[in-house]
């Protein structure tokens, strides 16, 4: 079996791998550790991953048998569990999504539990958040009353987080993530998706029809905050993290509007038009922003990437891909 056997150094196990959050995580966990260290699993098909991607396996989080061989054969330490349906795309099929969410996540808390793995993150969401919550900015310990079954299913998943911690002793830590916006993979269905479709979109058609009102103003992060974050809270001494559930992580807030202004700075004939879909009312339900002072407290963190960085970087990473197709030259 290819993978190292000292115990320095943690095995780590990653579901949903190949997703937007994966995708980039996987490769920062392997640059910290090792590739043999981290096994990333996933739906695809092994045949299709390269070698330098692996290992890797082919993997159902509903089958808890063959996640537990997975744990046994390669003497895995520690899971991060990303495999979900989001929002959108979970009000789709409501019951498929809640069965996903909630039953990976036991079969998870299950398998480290009985093997007594070290530690388990397994991301919670802004989702989680509802009209209950404070518009401007969500306090760490807002009222949580989501309107969507991704949203509960969210909810739900950080009490079962906290039993098992409270009840085993099993360390399991949590980010409530904002919307992601990153260059590296496609996002998965959620309603913050337009920040990053639109940079797609800029850069291939010149403009963007948004389905969110321009005022919609929404918690954000670039994706390299996302994953150093989730690095640094699972570096941090289990003795410091003093949240029962999730934490708040902040980074951006922003509209579709004052997005838009940011690329135009760099793409001047880039429009942006509004035809808000059913995904507003997901958006409006949720604060346009989070009070994260707990985990600068607890774990010292700190966004780097602003407004006008993020937007920098994504158009740095994606003109080249569209150079071809180009409607205006980036500045």
């Amino acid at each position: 079996m290819e993978h190292d056997t000292n115990q320095s150094s943690p095995v780590i196990l990653v579901t949903g791998a190949r997703g937007q959050i994966g995708t980039e995580l996987v490769a920062a966990l392997r640059n910290v550790y090792g590739r043999k260290q981290v096994i990333a699993t996933d739906l695809h098909d092994a045949a299709s991953i390269s070698e330098s991607n692996r290992p890797y396996h082919q993997l159902n989080v509903l089958d808890k048998n063959e996640l537990e061989n997975l744990v046994i054969t390669y003497g895995v330490t520690q899971i991060y569990h990303l495999a979900a349906t989001l929002s959108a795309k979970g009000e789709e099929a409501p019951l498929k999504a809640w069965h996903l969410n909630m039953q990976s996540l036991l079969n998870i808390l299950e398998v480290a539990k009985d093997h007594k793995l070290d530690k388990v993150f397994w991301p919670s969401s802004i989702a989680v958040f509802g009209p209950s919550t404070a518009r401007k900015i969500s306090p760490q310990d807002a009222l949580l009353d989501p309107q969507t079954v991704y949203g509960i299913s969210k909810e739900a998943g950080e009490q079962w987080c906290a039993y098992y911690r409270e009840h085993y002793g099993l360390d399991v830590r949590s980010i409530r993530y904002p919307g992601l916006i990153s260059y590296s993979a496609p996002a998965g269905g959620g309603t913050t998706d337009y920040a990053v479709a639109i940079f797609h979109e800029a850069l291939q058609n010149g403009s963007y029809n948004c389905y969110l009102n321009p005022d919609t103003a929404l918690p954000m992060m670039y994706m390299d905050d996302a994953v150093r974050a989730t690095l640094e809270l699972m570096d941090a001494p289990a003795e410091v993290l003093k949240e029962r559930g999730a934490y708040n992580i902040g980074a951006l807030s922003f509209t579709p509007a004052e997005l838009a202004i940011e690329l135009q700075k760099h793409l001047p004939g880039f429009t942006i038009s509004n035809d808000a879909d059913k995904r507003q009312a997901i958006a409006n339900s949720w604060p346009a922003g989070v009070d994260d002072n707990a985990a600068t407290r607890d774990w010292n963190w700190t966004p780097k990437y602003d407004l006008a960085a993020m937007t920098t970087d994504m158009l740095l990473h994606l003109a080249p891909v569209y150079k071809n197709t180009n409607t205006a030259t980036v500045s």
